[in-house]
């Protein structure tokens, strides 16, 4: 599987900080097999967003955003991969949002989508580094079987 990682942030675009949240996604997939993804840093913005996620799809299965996912004028990143997505996965960013109610008060507030470009997963995740581990830990299970479904384009689940 073809894995890549953005983290989506003005700050550690500009080298103002140090990047955290993208090296523990990269981390936690590799807890699920998922081996080698790079981390690719862009500024926020719905452009910046649509513009590596267009020239990632190319040569990825599965795309991994951090951060961007929030109330703040500049957390865009749900706008820019809409932009991108053919078809919304929203039982992925409904299960993340979902395992965090009654544990941490803010994680309600992260508006990340998941869906498909062409044969591409991508899904949005908070920018914290606890909130990646724990968003992975809800959906790391199922992204084999859900990107495999996108690269063979078929299903052994009987009807």
């Amino acid at each position: 599987m073809r894995a890549v990682v953005v983290t989506v942030s003005d700050r550690v675009s500009r080298g103002e900080a140090e990047d955290r949240s993208g090296p523990a996604a990269v981390a936690k997939l590799a807890e699920f097999g998922i081996e080698g993804a790079a981390v690719v840093v862009v500024e926020d913005g719905v452009e910046s967003v649509r513009d590596v996620l267009q020239d990632l799809i190319v040569d990825h299965d599965l795309i991994v955003t951090t951060g961007g996912t929030g109330f703040t004028p500049r957390d865009l990143t749900p706008e820019g991969s809409r932009l991108v997505i053919d078809r919304e996965a929203p039982g992925l960013a409904e299960a993340m949002r979902a395992a965090t109610f009654g544990k941490v008060p803010h994680g309600m507030l992260s508006r990340g989508v998941s869906g498909i470009a062409g044969s591409t997963l991508i899904i949005n995740l908070p920018g914290s580094v606890k909130a990646v581990q724990e968003s992975l830990d809800v959906v790391g299970p199922a992204l084999h079987h859900g990107v495999e479904l996108l690269i063979e384009g078929q299903s052994d689940h009987n009807t």
